[in-house]
């Protein structure tokens, strides 16, 4: 299994940088990689239980991620189960993400730890796709340096 861990340093407070990652209005301006749109979702993060978004790209192509939220700690983390289906509608193999937030200085650090990716091209794929989420996220709070 591979894993791998993401952090940046936004100018904000963990308070407001924890609604970011979990409240369903913020989590639309900037979930999924950059180009691709959320025509259908639960995404609500603030609350333990189901949650799914489809991910649809300029060329129509539509990508579905499900899972539960495993606990919630405001503001402080966030943790969810993430699969891919396949066509025929079926999970794919389910690993973990937490979301850890953590003050730092005059702002907020963000560690997103996804775990249990299968192997190191899987995880490759998925950090491409969080380096490029992240980087809408770092548009709409600036990033500290």
């Amino acid at each position: 299994m591979s894993d791998l861990q993401l952090k940046r340093i936004f100018p904000v407070t963990p308070e407001k940088l924890f609604a970011w990652v979990t409240t369903p209005d913020k989590l639309l301006e900037w979930w999924g990689p950059e180009g691709v749109s959320i025509p259908e979702h639960d995404l609500n993060l603030s609350r333990t239980g189901p949650w799914y978004s489809i991910m649809q790209n300029s060329d129509g192509q539509r990508f579905h991620v499900s899972g539960q939220v495993t606990h919630v700690d405001a503001p402080k983390s966030v943790g969810f189960t993430w699969a891919w289906h396949e066509e025929d509608g079926s999970r794919g193999a389910e690993s973990h993400v937490t979301f850890t937030i953590a003050a730092v200085g005059d702002g907020a650090l963000l560690l997103v730890d996804h775990r249990d990716l299968g192997d190191d091209s899987i995880a490759a794929r998925h950090e491409e796709g969080w380096t490029s989420t992240l980087r809408k996220l770092e548009a709409l709070l600036g990033a500290a340096s």
